[in-house]
């Protein structure tokens, strides 16, 4: 009498042509469907990935941009100059951005918005950037999200974390060491001015973007980019007219490619793709990325313009970007996404 059951190896062909034949369950609909769904995520990511890269270095670079238009442009002509090639770019699709439903009130958030951006943040970083390195200048723009979350803390009552405050405090400290530890040169010829001048920039970035958050849900971002833009070539005009135009002849061409660069890749083109990446992805993935800024301004700083950092200032930048992964790393309280237009001013977000 056999055992009960036996192995493939014991069975004999003919016993194995016994067995009834295999068939494999066609793949229905809706299996197709998911990989089919699985395909285009895997796309979106991807092209969420490359939109989020572009607008790390269309940010990135912009200082370098900033520093090389300086060298034929005053401050207040470059700011001028980008702001109304960005509107003038912007104004053929004006048309085709939802207009929000204005409510009383909403005037003094949208002055005070542009006023803080572009006005005062460009007025102040158009200067930081002639007195001190564009390598430093994109240091000192990481700290915004700290800034932003400070002042949400102070004015929106929002919770502030242990580790939030000890990261604003180490980033502070960082700046005050890569401004005291900079030596004057032809990049810089008056760093702790300069630095300063940048903070002060980034503290408007922060003070505007709280301020967006009265009215982000209503109104659309690029109705604000277009806005700000429009407002911020208004304002600079005067001073741009004052510098004396006729200089603009002899301007050399790489300024006014540099100013090119600005209105559009860096106003208007980062922003798009920054806020295009942040509705595929995690908000705080996406800022996480954005810390990369600080990398590609020290490199471009070094491979356009020659700059150059003392070993104090590189470990300033060290602690600067570890104090602003520290902060992202823990629980955060993450600003509007509607807010992280920022570099709007270029867009939304100061890294412009």
């Amino acid at each position: 009498m056999e055992p009960y059951g036996r192995t493939l190896r014991e069975r004999s062909p003919d016993a194995r042509g016994d067995l009834p034949p295999c068939r494999r369950t066609p793949r229905g609909p809706r299996a197709d469907n998911r990989d089919q769904a699985r395909s285009d995520g895997a796309v979106r990511r991807a092209f969420s990935l490359l939109g989020l890269l572009g607008a790390v270095v269309f940010w990135g670079t912009s200082f370098v941009a900033t520093k090389t238009a300086l060298d034929s442009f005053t401050p207040m002509t470059v700011n001028w100059l980008r702001m109304m090639l960005a509107t003038a770019v912007f104004v053929p699709v004006w048309f085709f951005v939802p207009k929000p439903a204005y409510r009383r009130g909403d005037l003094k958030w949208l002055a005070l918005i542009t006023l803080l951006m572009p006005c005062m943040y460009y007025l102040a970083e158009g200067y930081a950037v002639r007195y001190t390195t564009s390598s430093a200048a994109g240091v000192i723009s990481a700290i915004v999200p700290l800034l932003v979350a400070a002042g949400a803390w102070m004015f929106l009552r929002e919770h502030l974390t242990v580790r939030s405050v000890v990261a604003i405090a180490i980033s502070l400290a960082g700046v005050a060491m890569l401004s005291t530890g900079g030596h004057v040169q032809a990049e810089a010829p008056n760093p702790v001015l300069g630095n300063i001048l940048e903070l002060l920039a980034m503290v408007c970035a922060a003070g505007s973007m709280i301020a967006l958050k009265h009215i982000s849900t209503r109104y659309d971002p690029w109705f604000l980019t277009g806005l700000q833009a429009a407002v911020g070539a208004v304002f600079f005009l005067p001073g741009a007219l004052a510098s004396g135009p006729a200089g603009w002849v002899t301007a050399a061409p790489v300024a006014w490619w540099s100013v090119a660069y600005l209105g559009t890749f860096v106003s208007l083109g980062a922003f798009g793709l920054y806020n295009t990446a942040i509705t595929r992805m995690p908000a705080n993935r996406a800022a996480l990325a954005i810390n990369l800024v600080p990398a590609v301004a020290l490199l471009s700083g070094w491979l356009l313009r020659a700059e150059s950092l003392t070993a104090l200032q590189l470990v300033a930048c060290v602690i600067i970007v570890g104090a602003v992964v520290l902060s992202e790393t823990g629980s955060v309280p993450q600003p509007p996404t509607t807010l992280d237009a920022l570099p709007q001013v270029e867009s939304a977000d100061p890294r412009q």
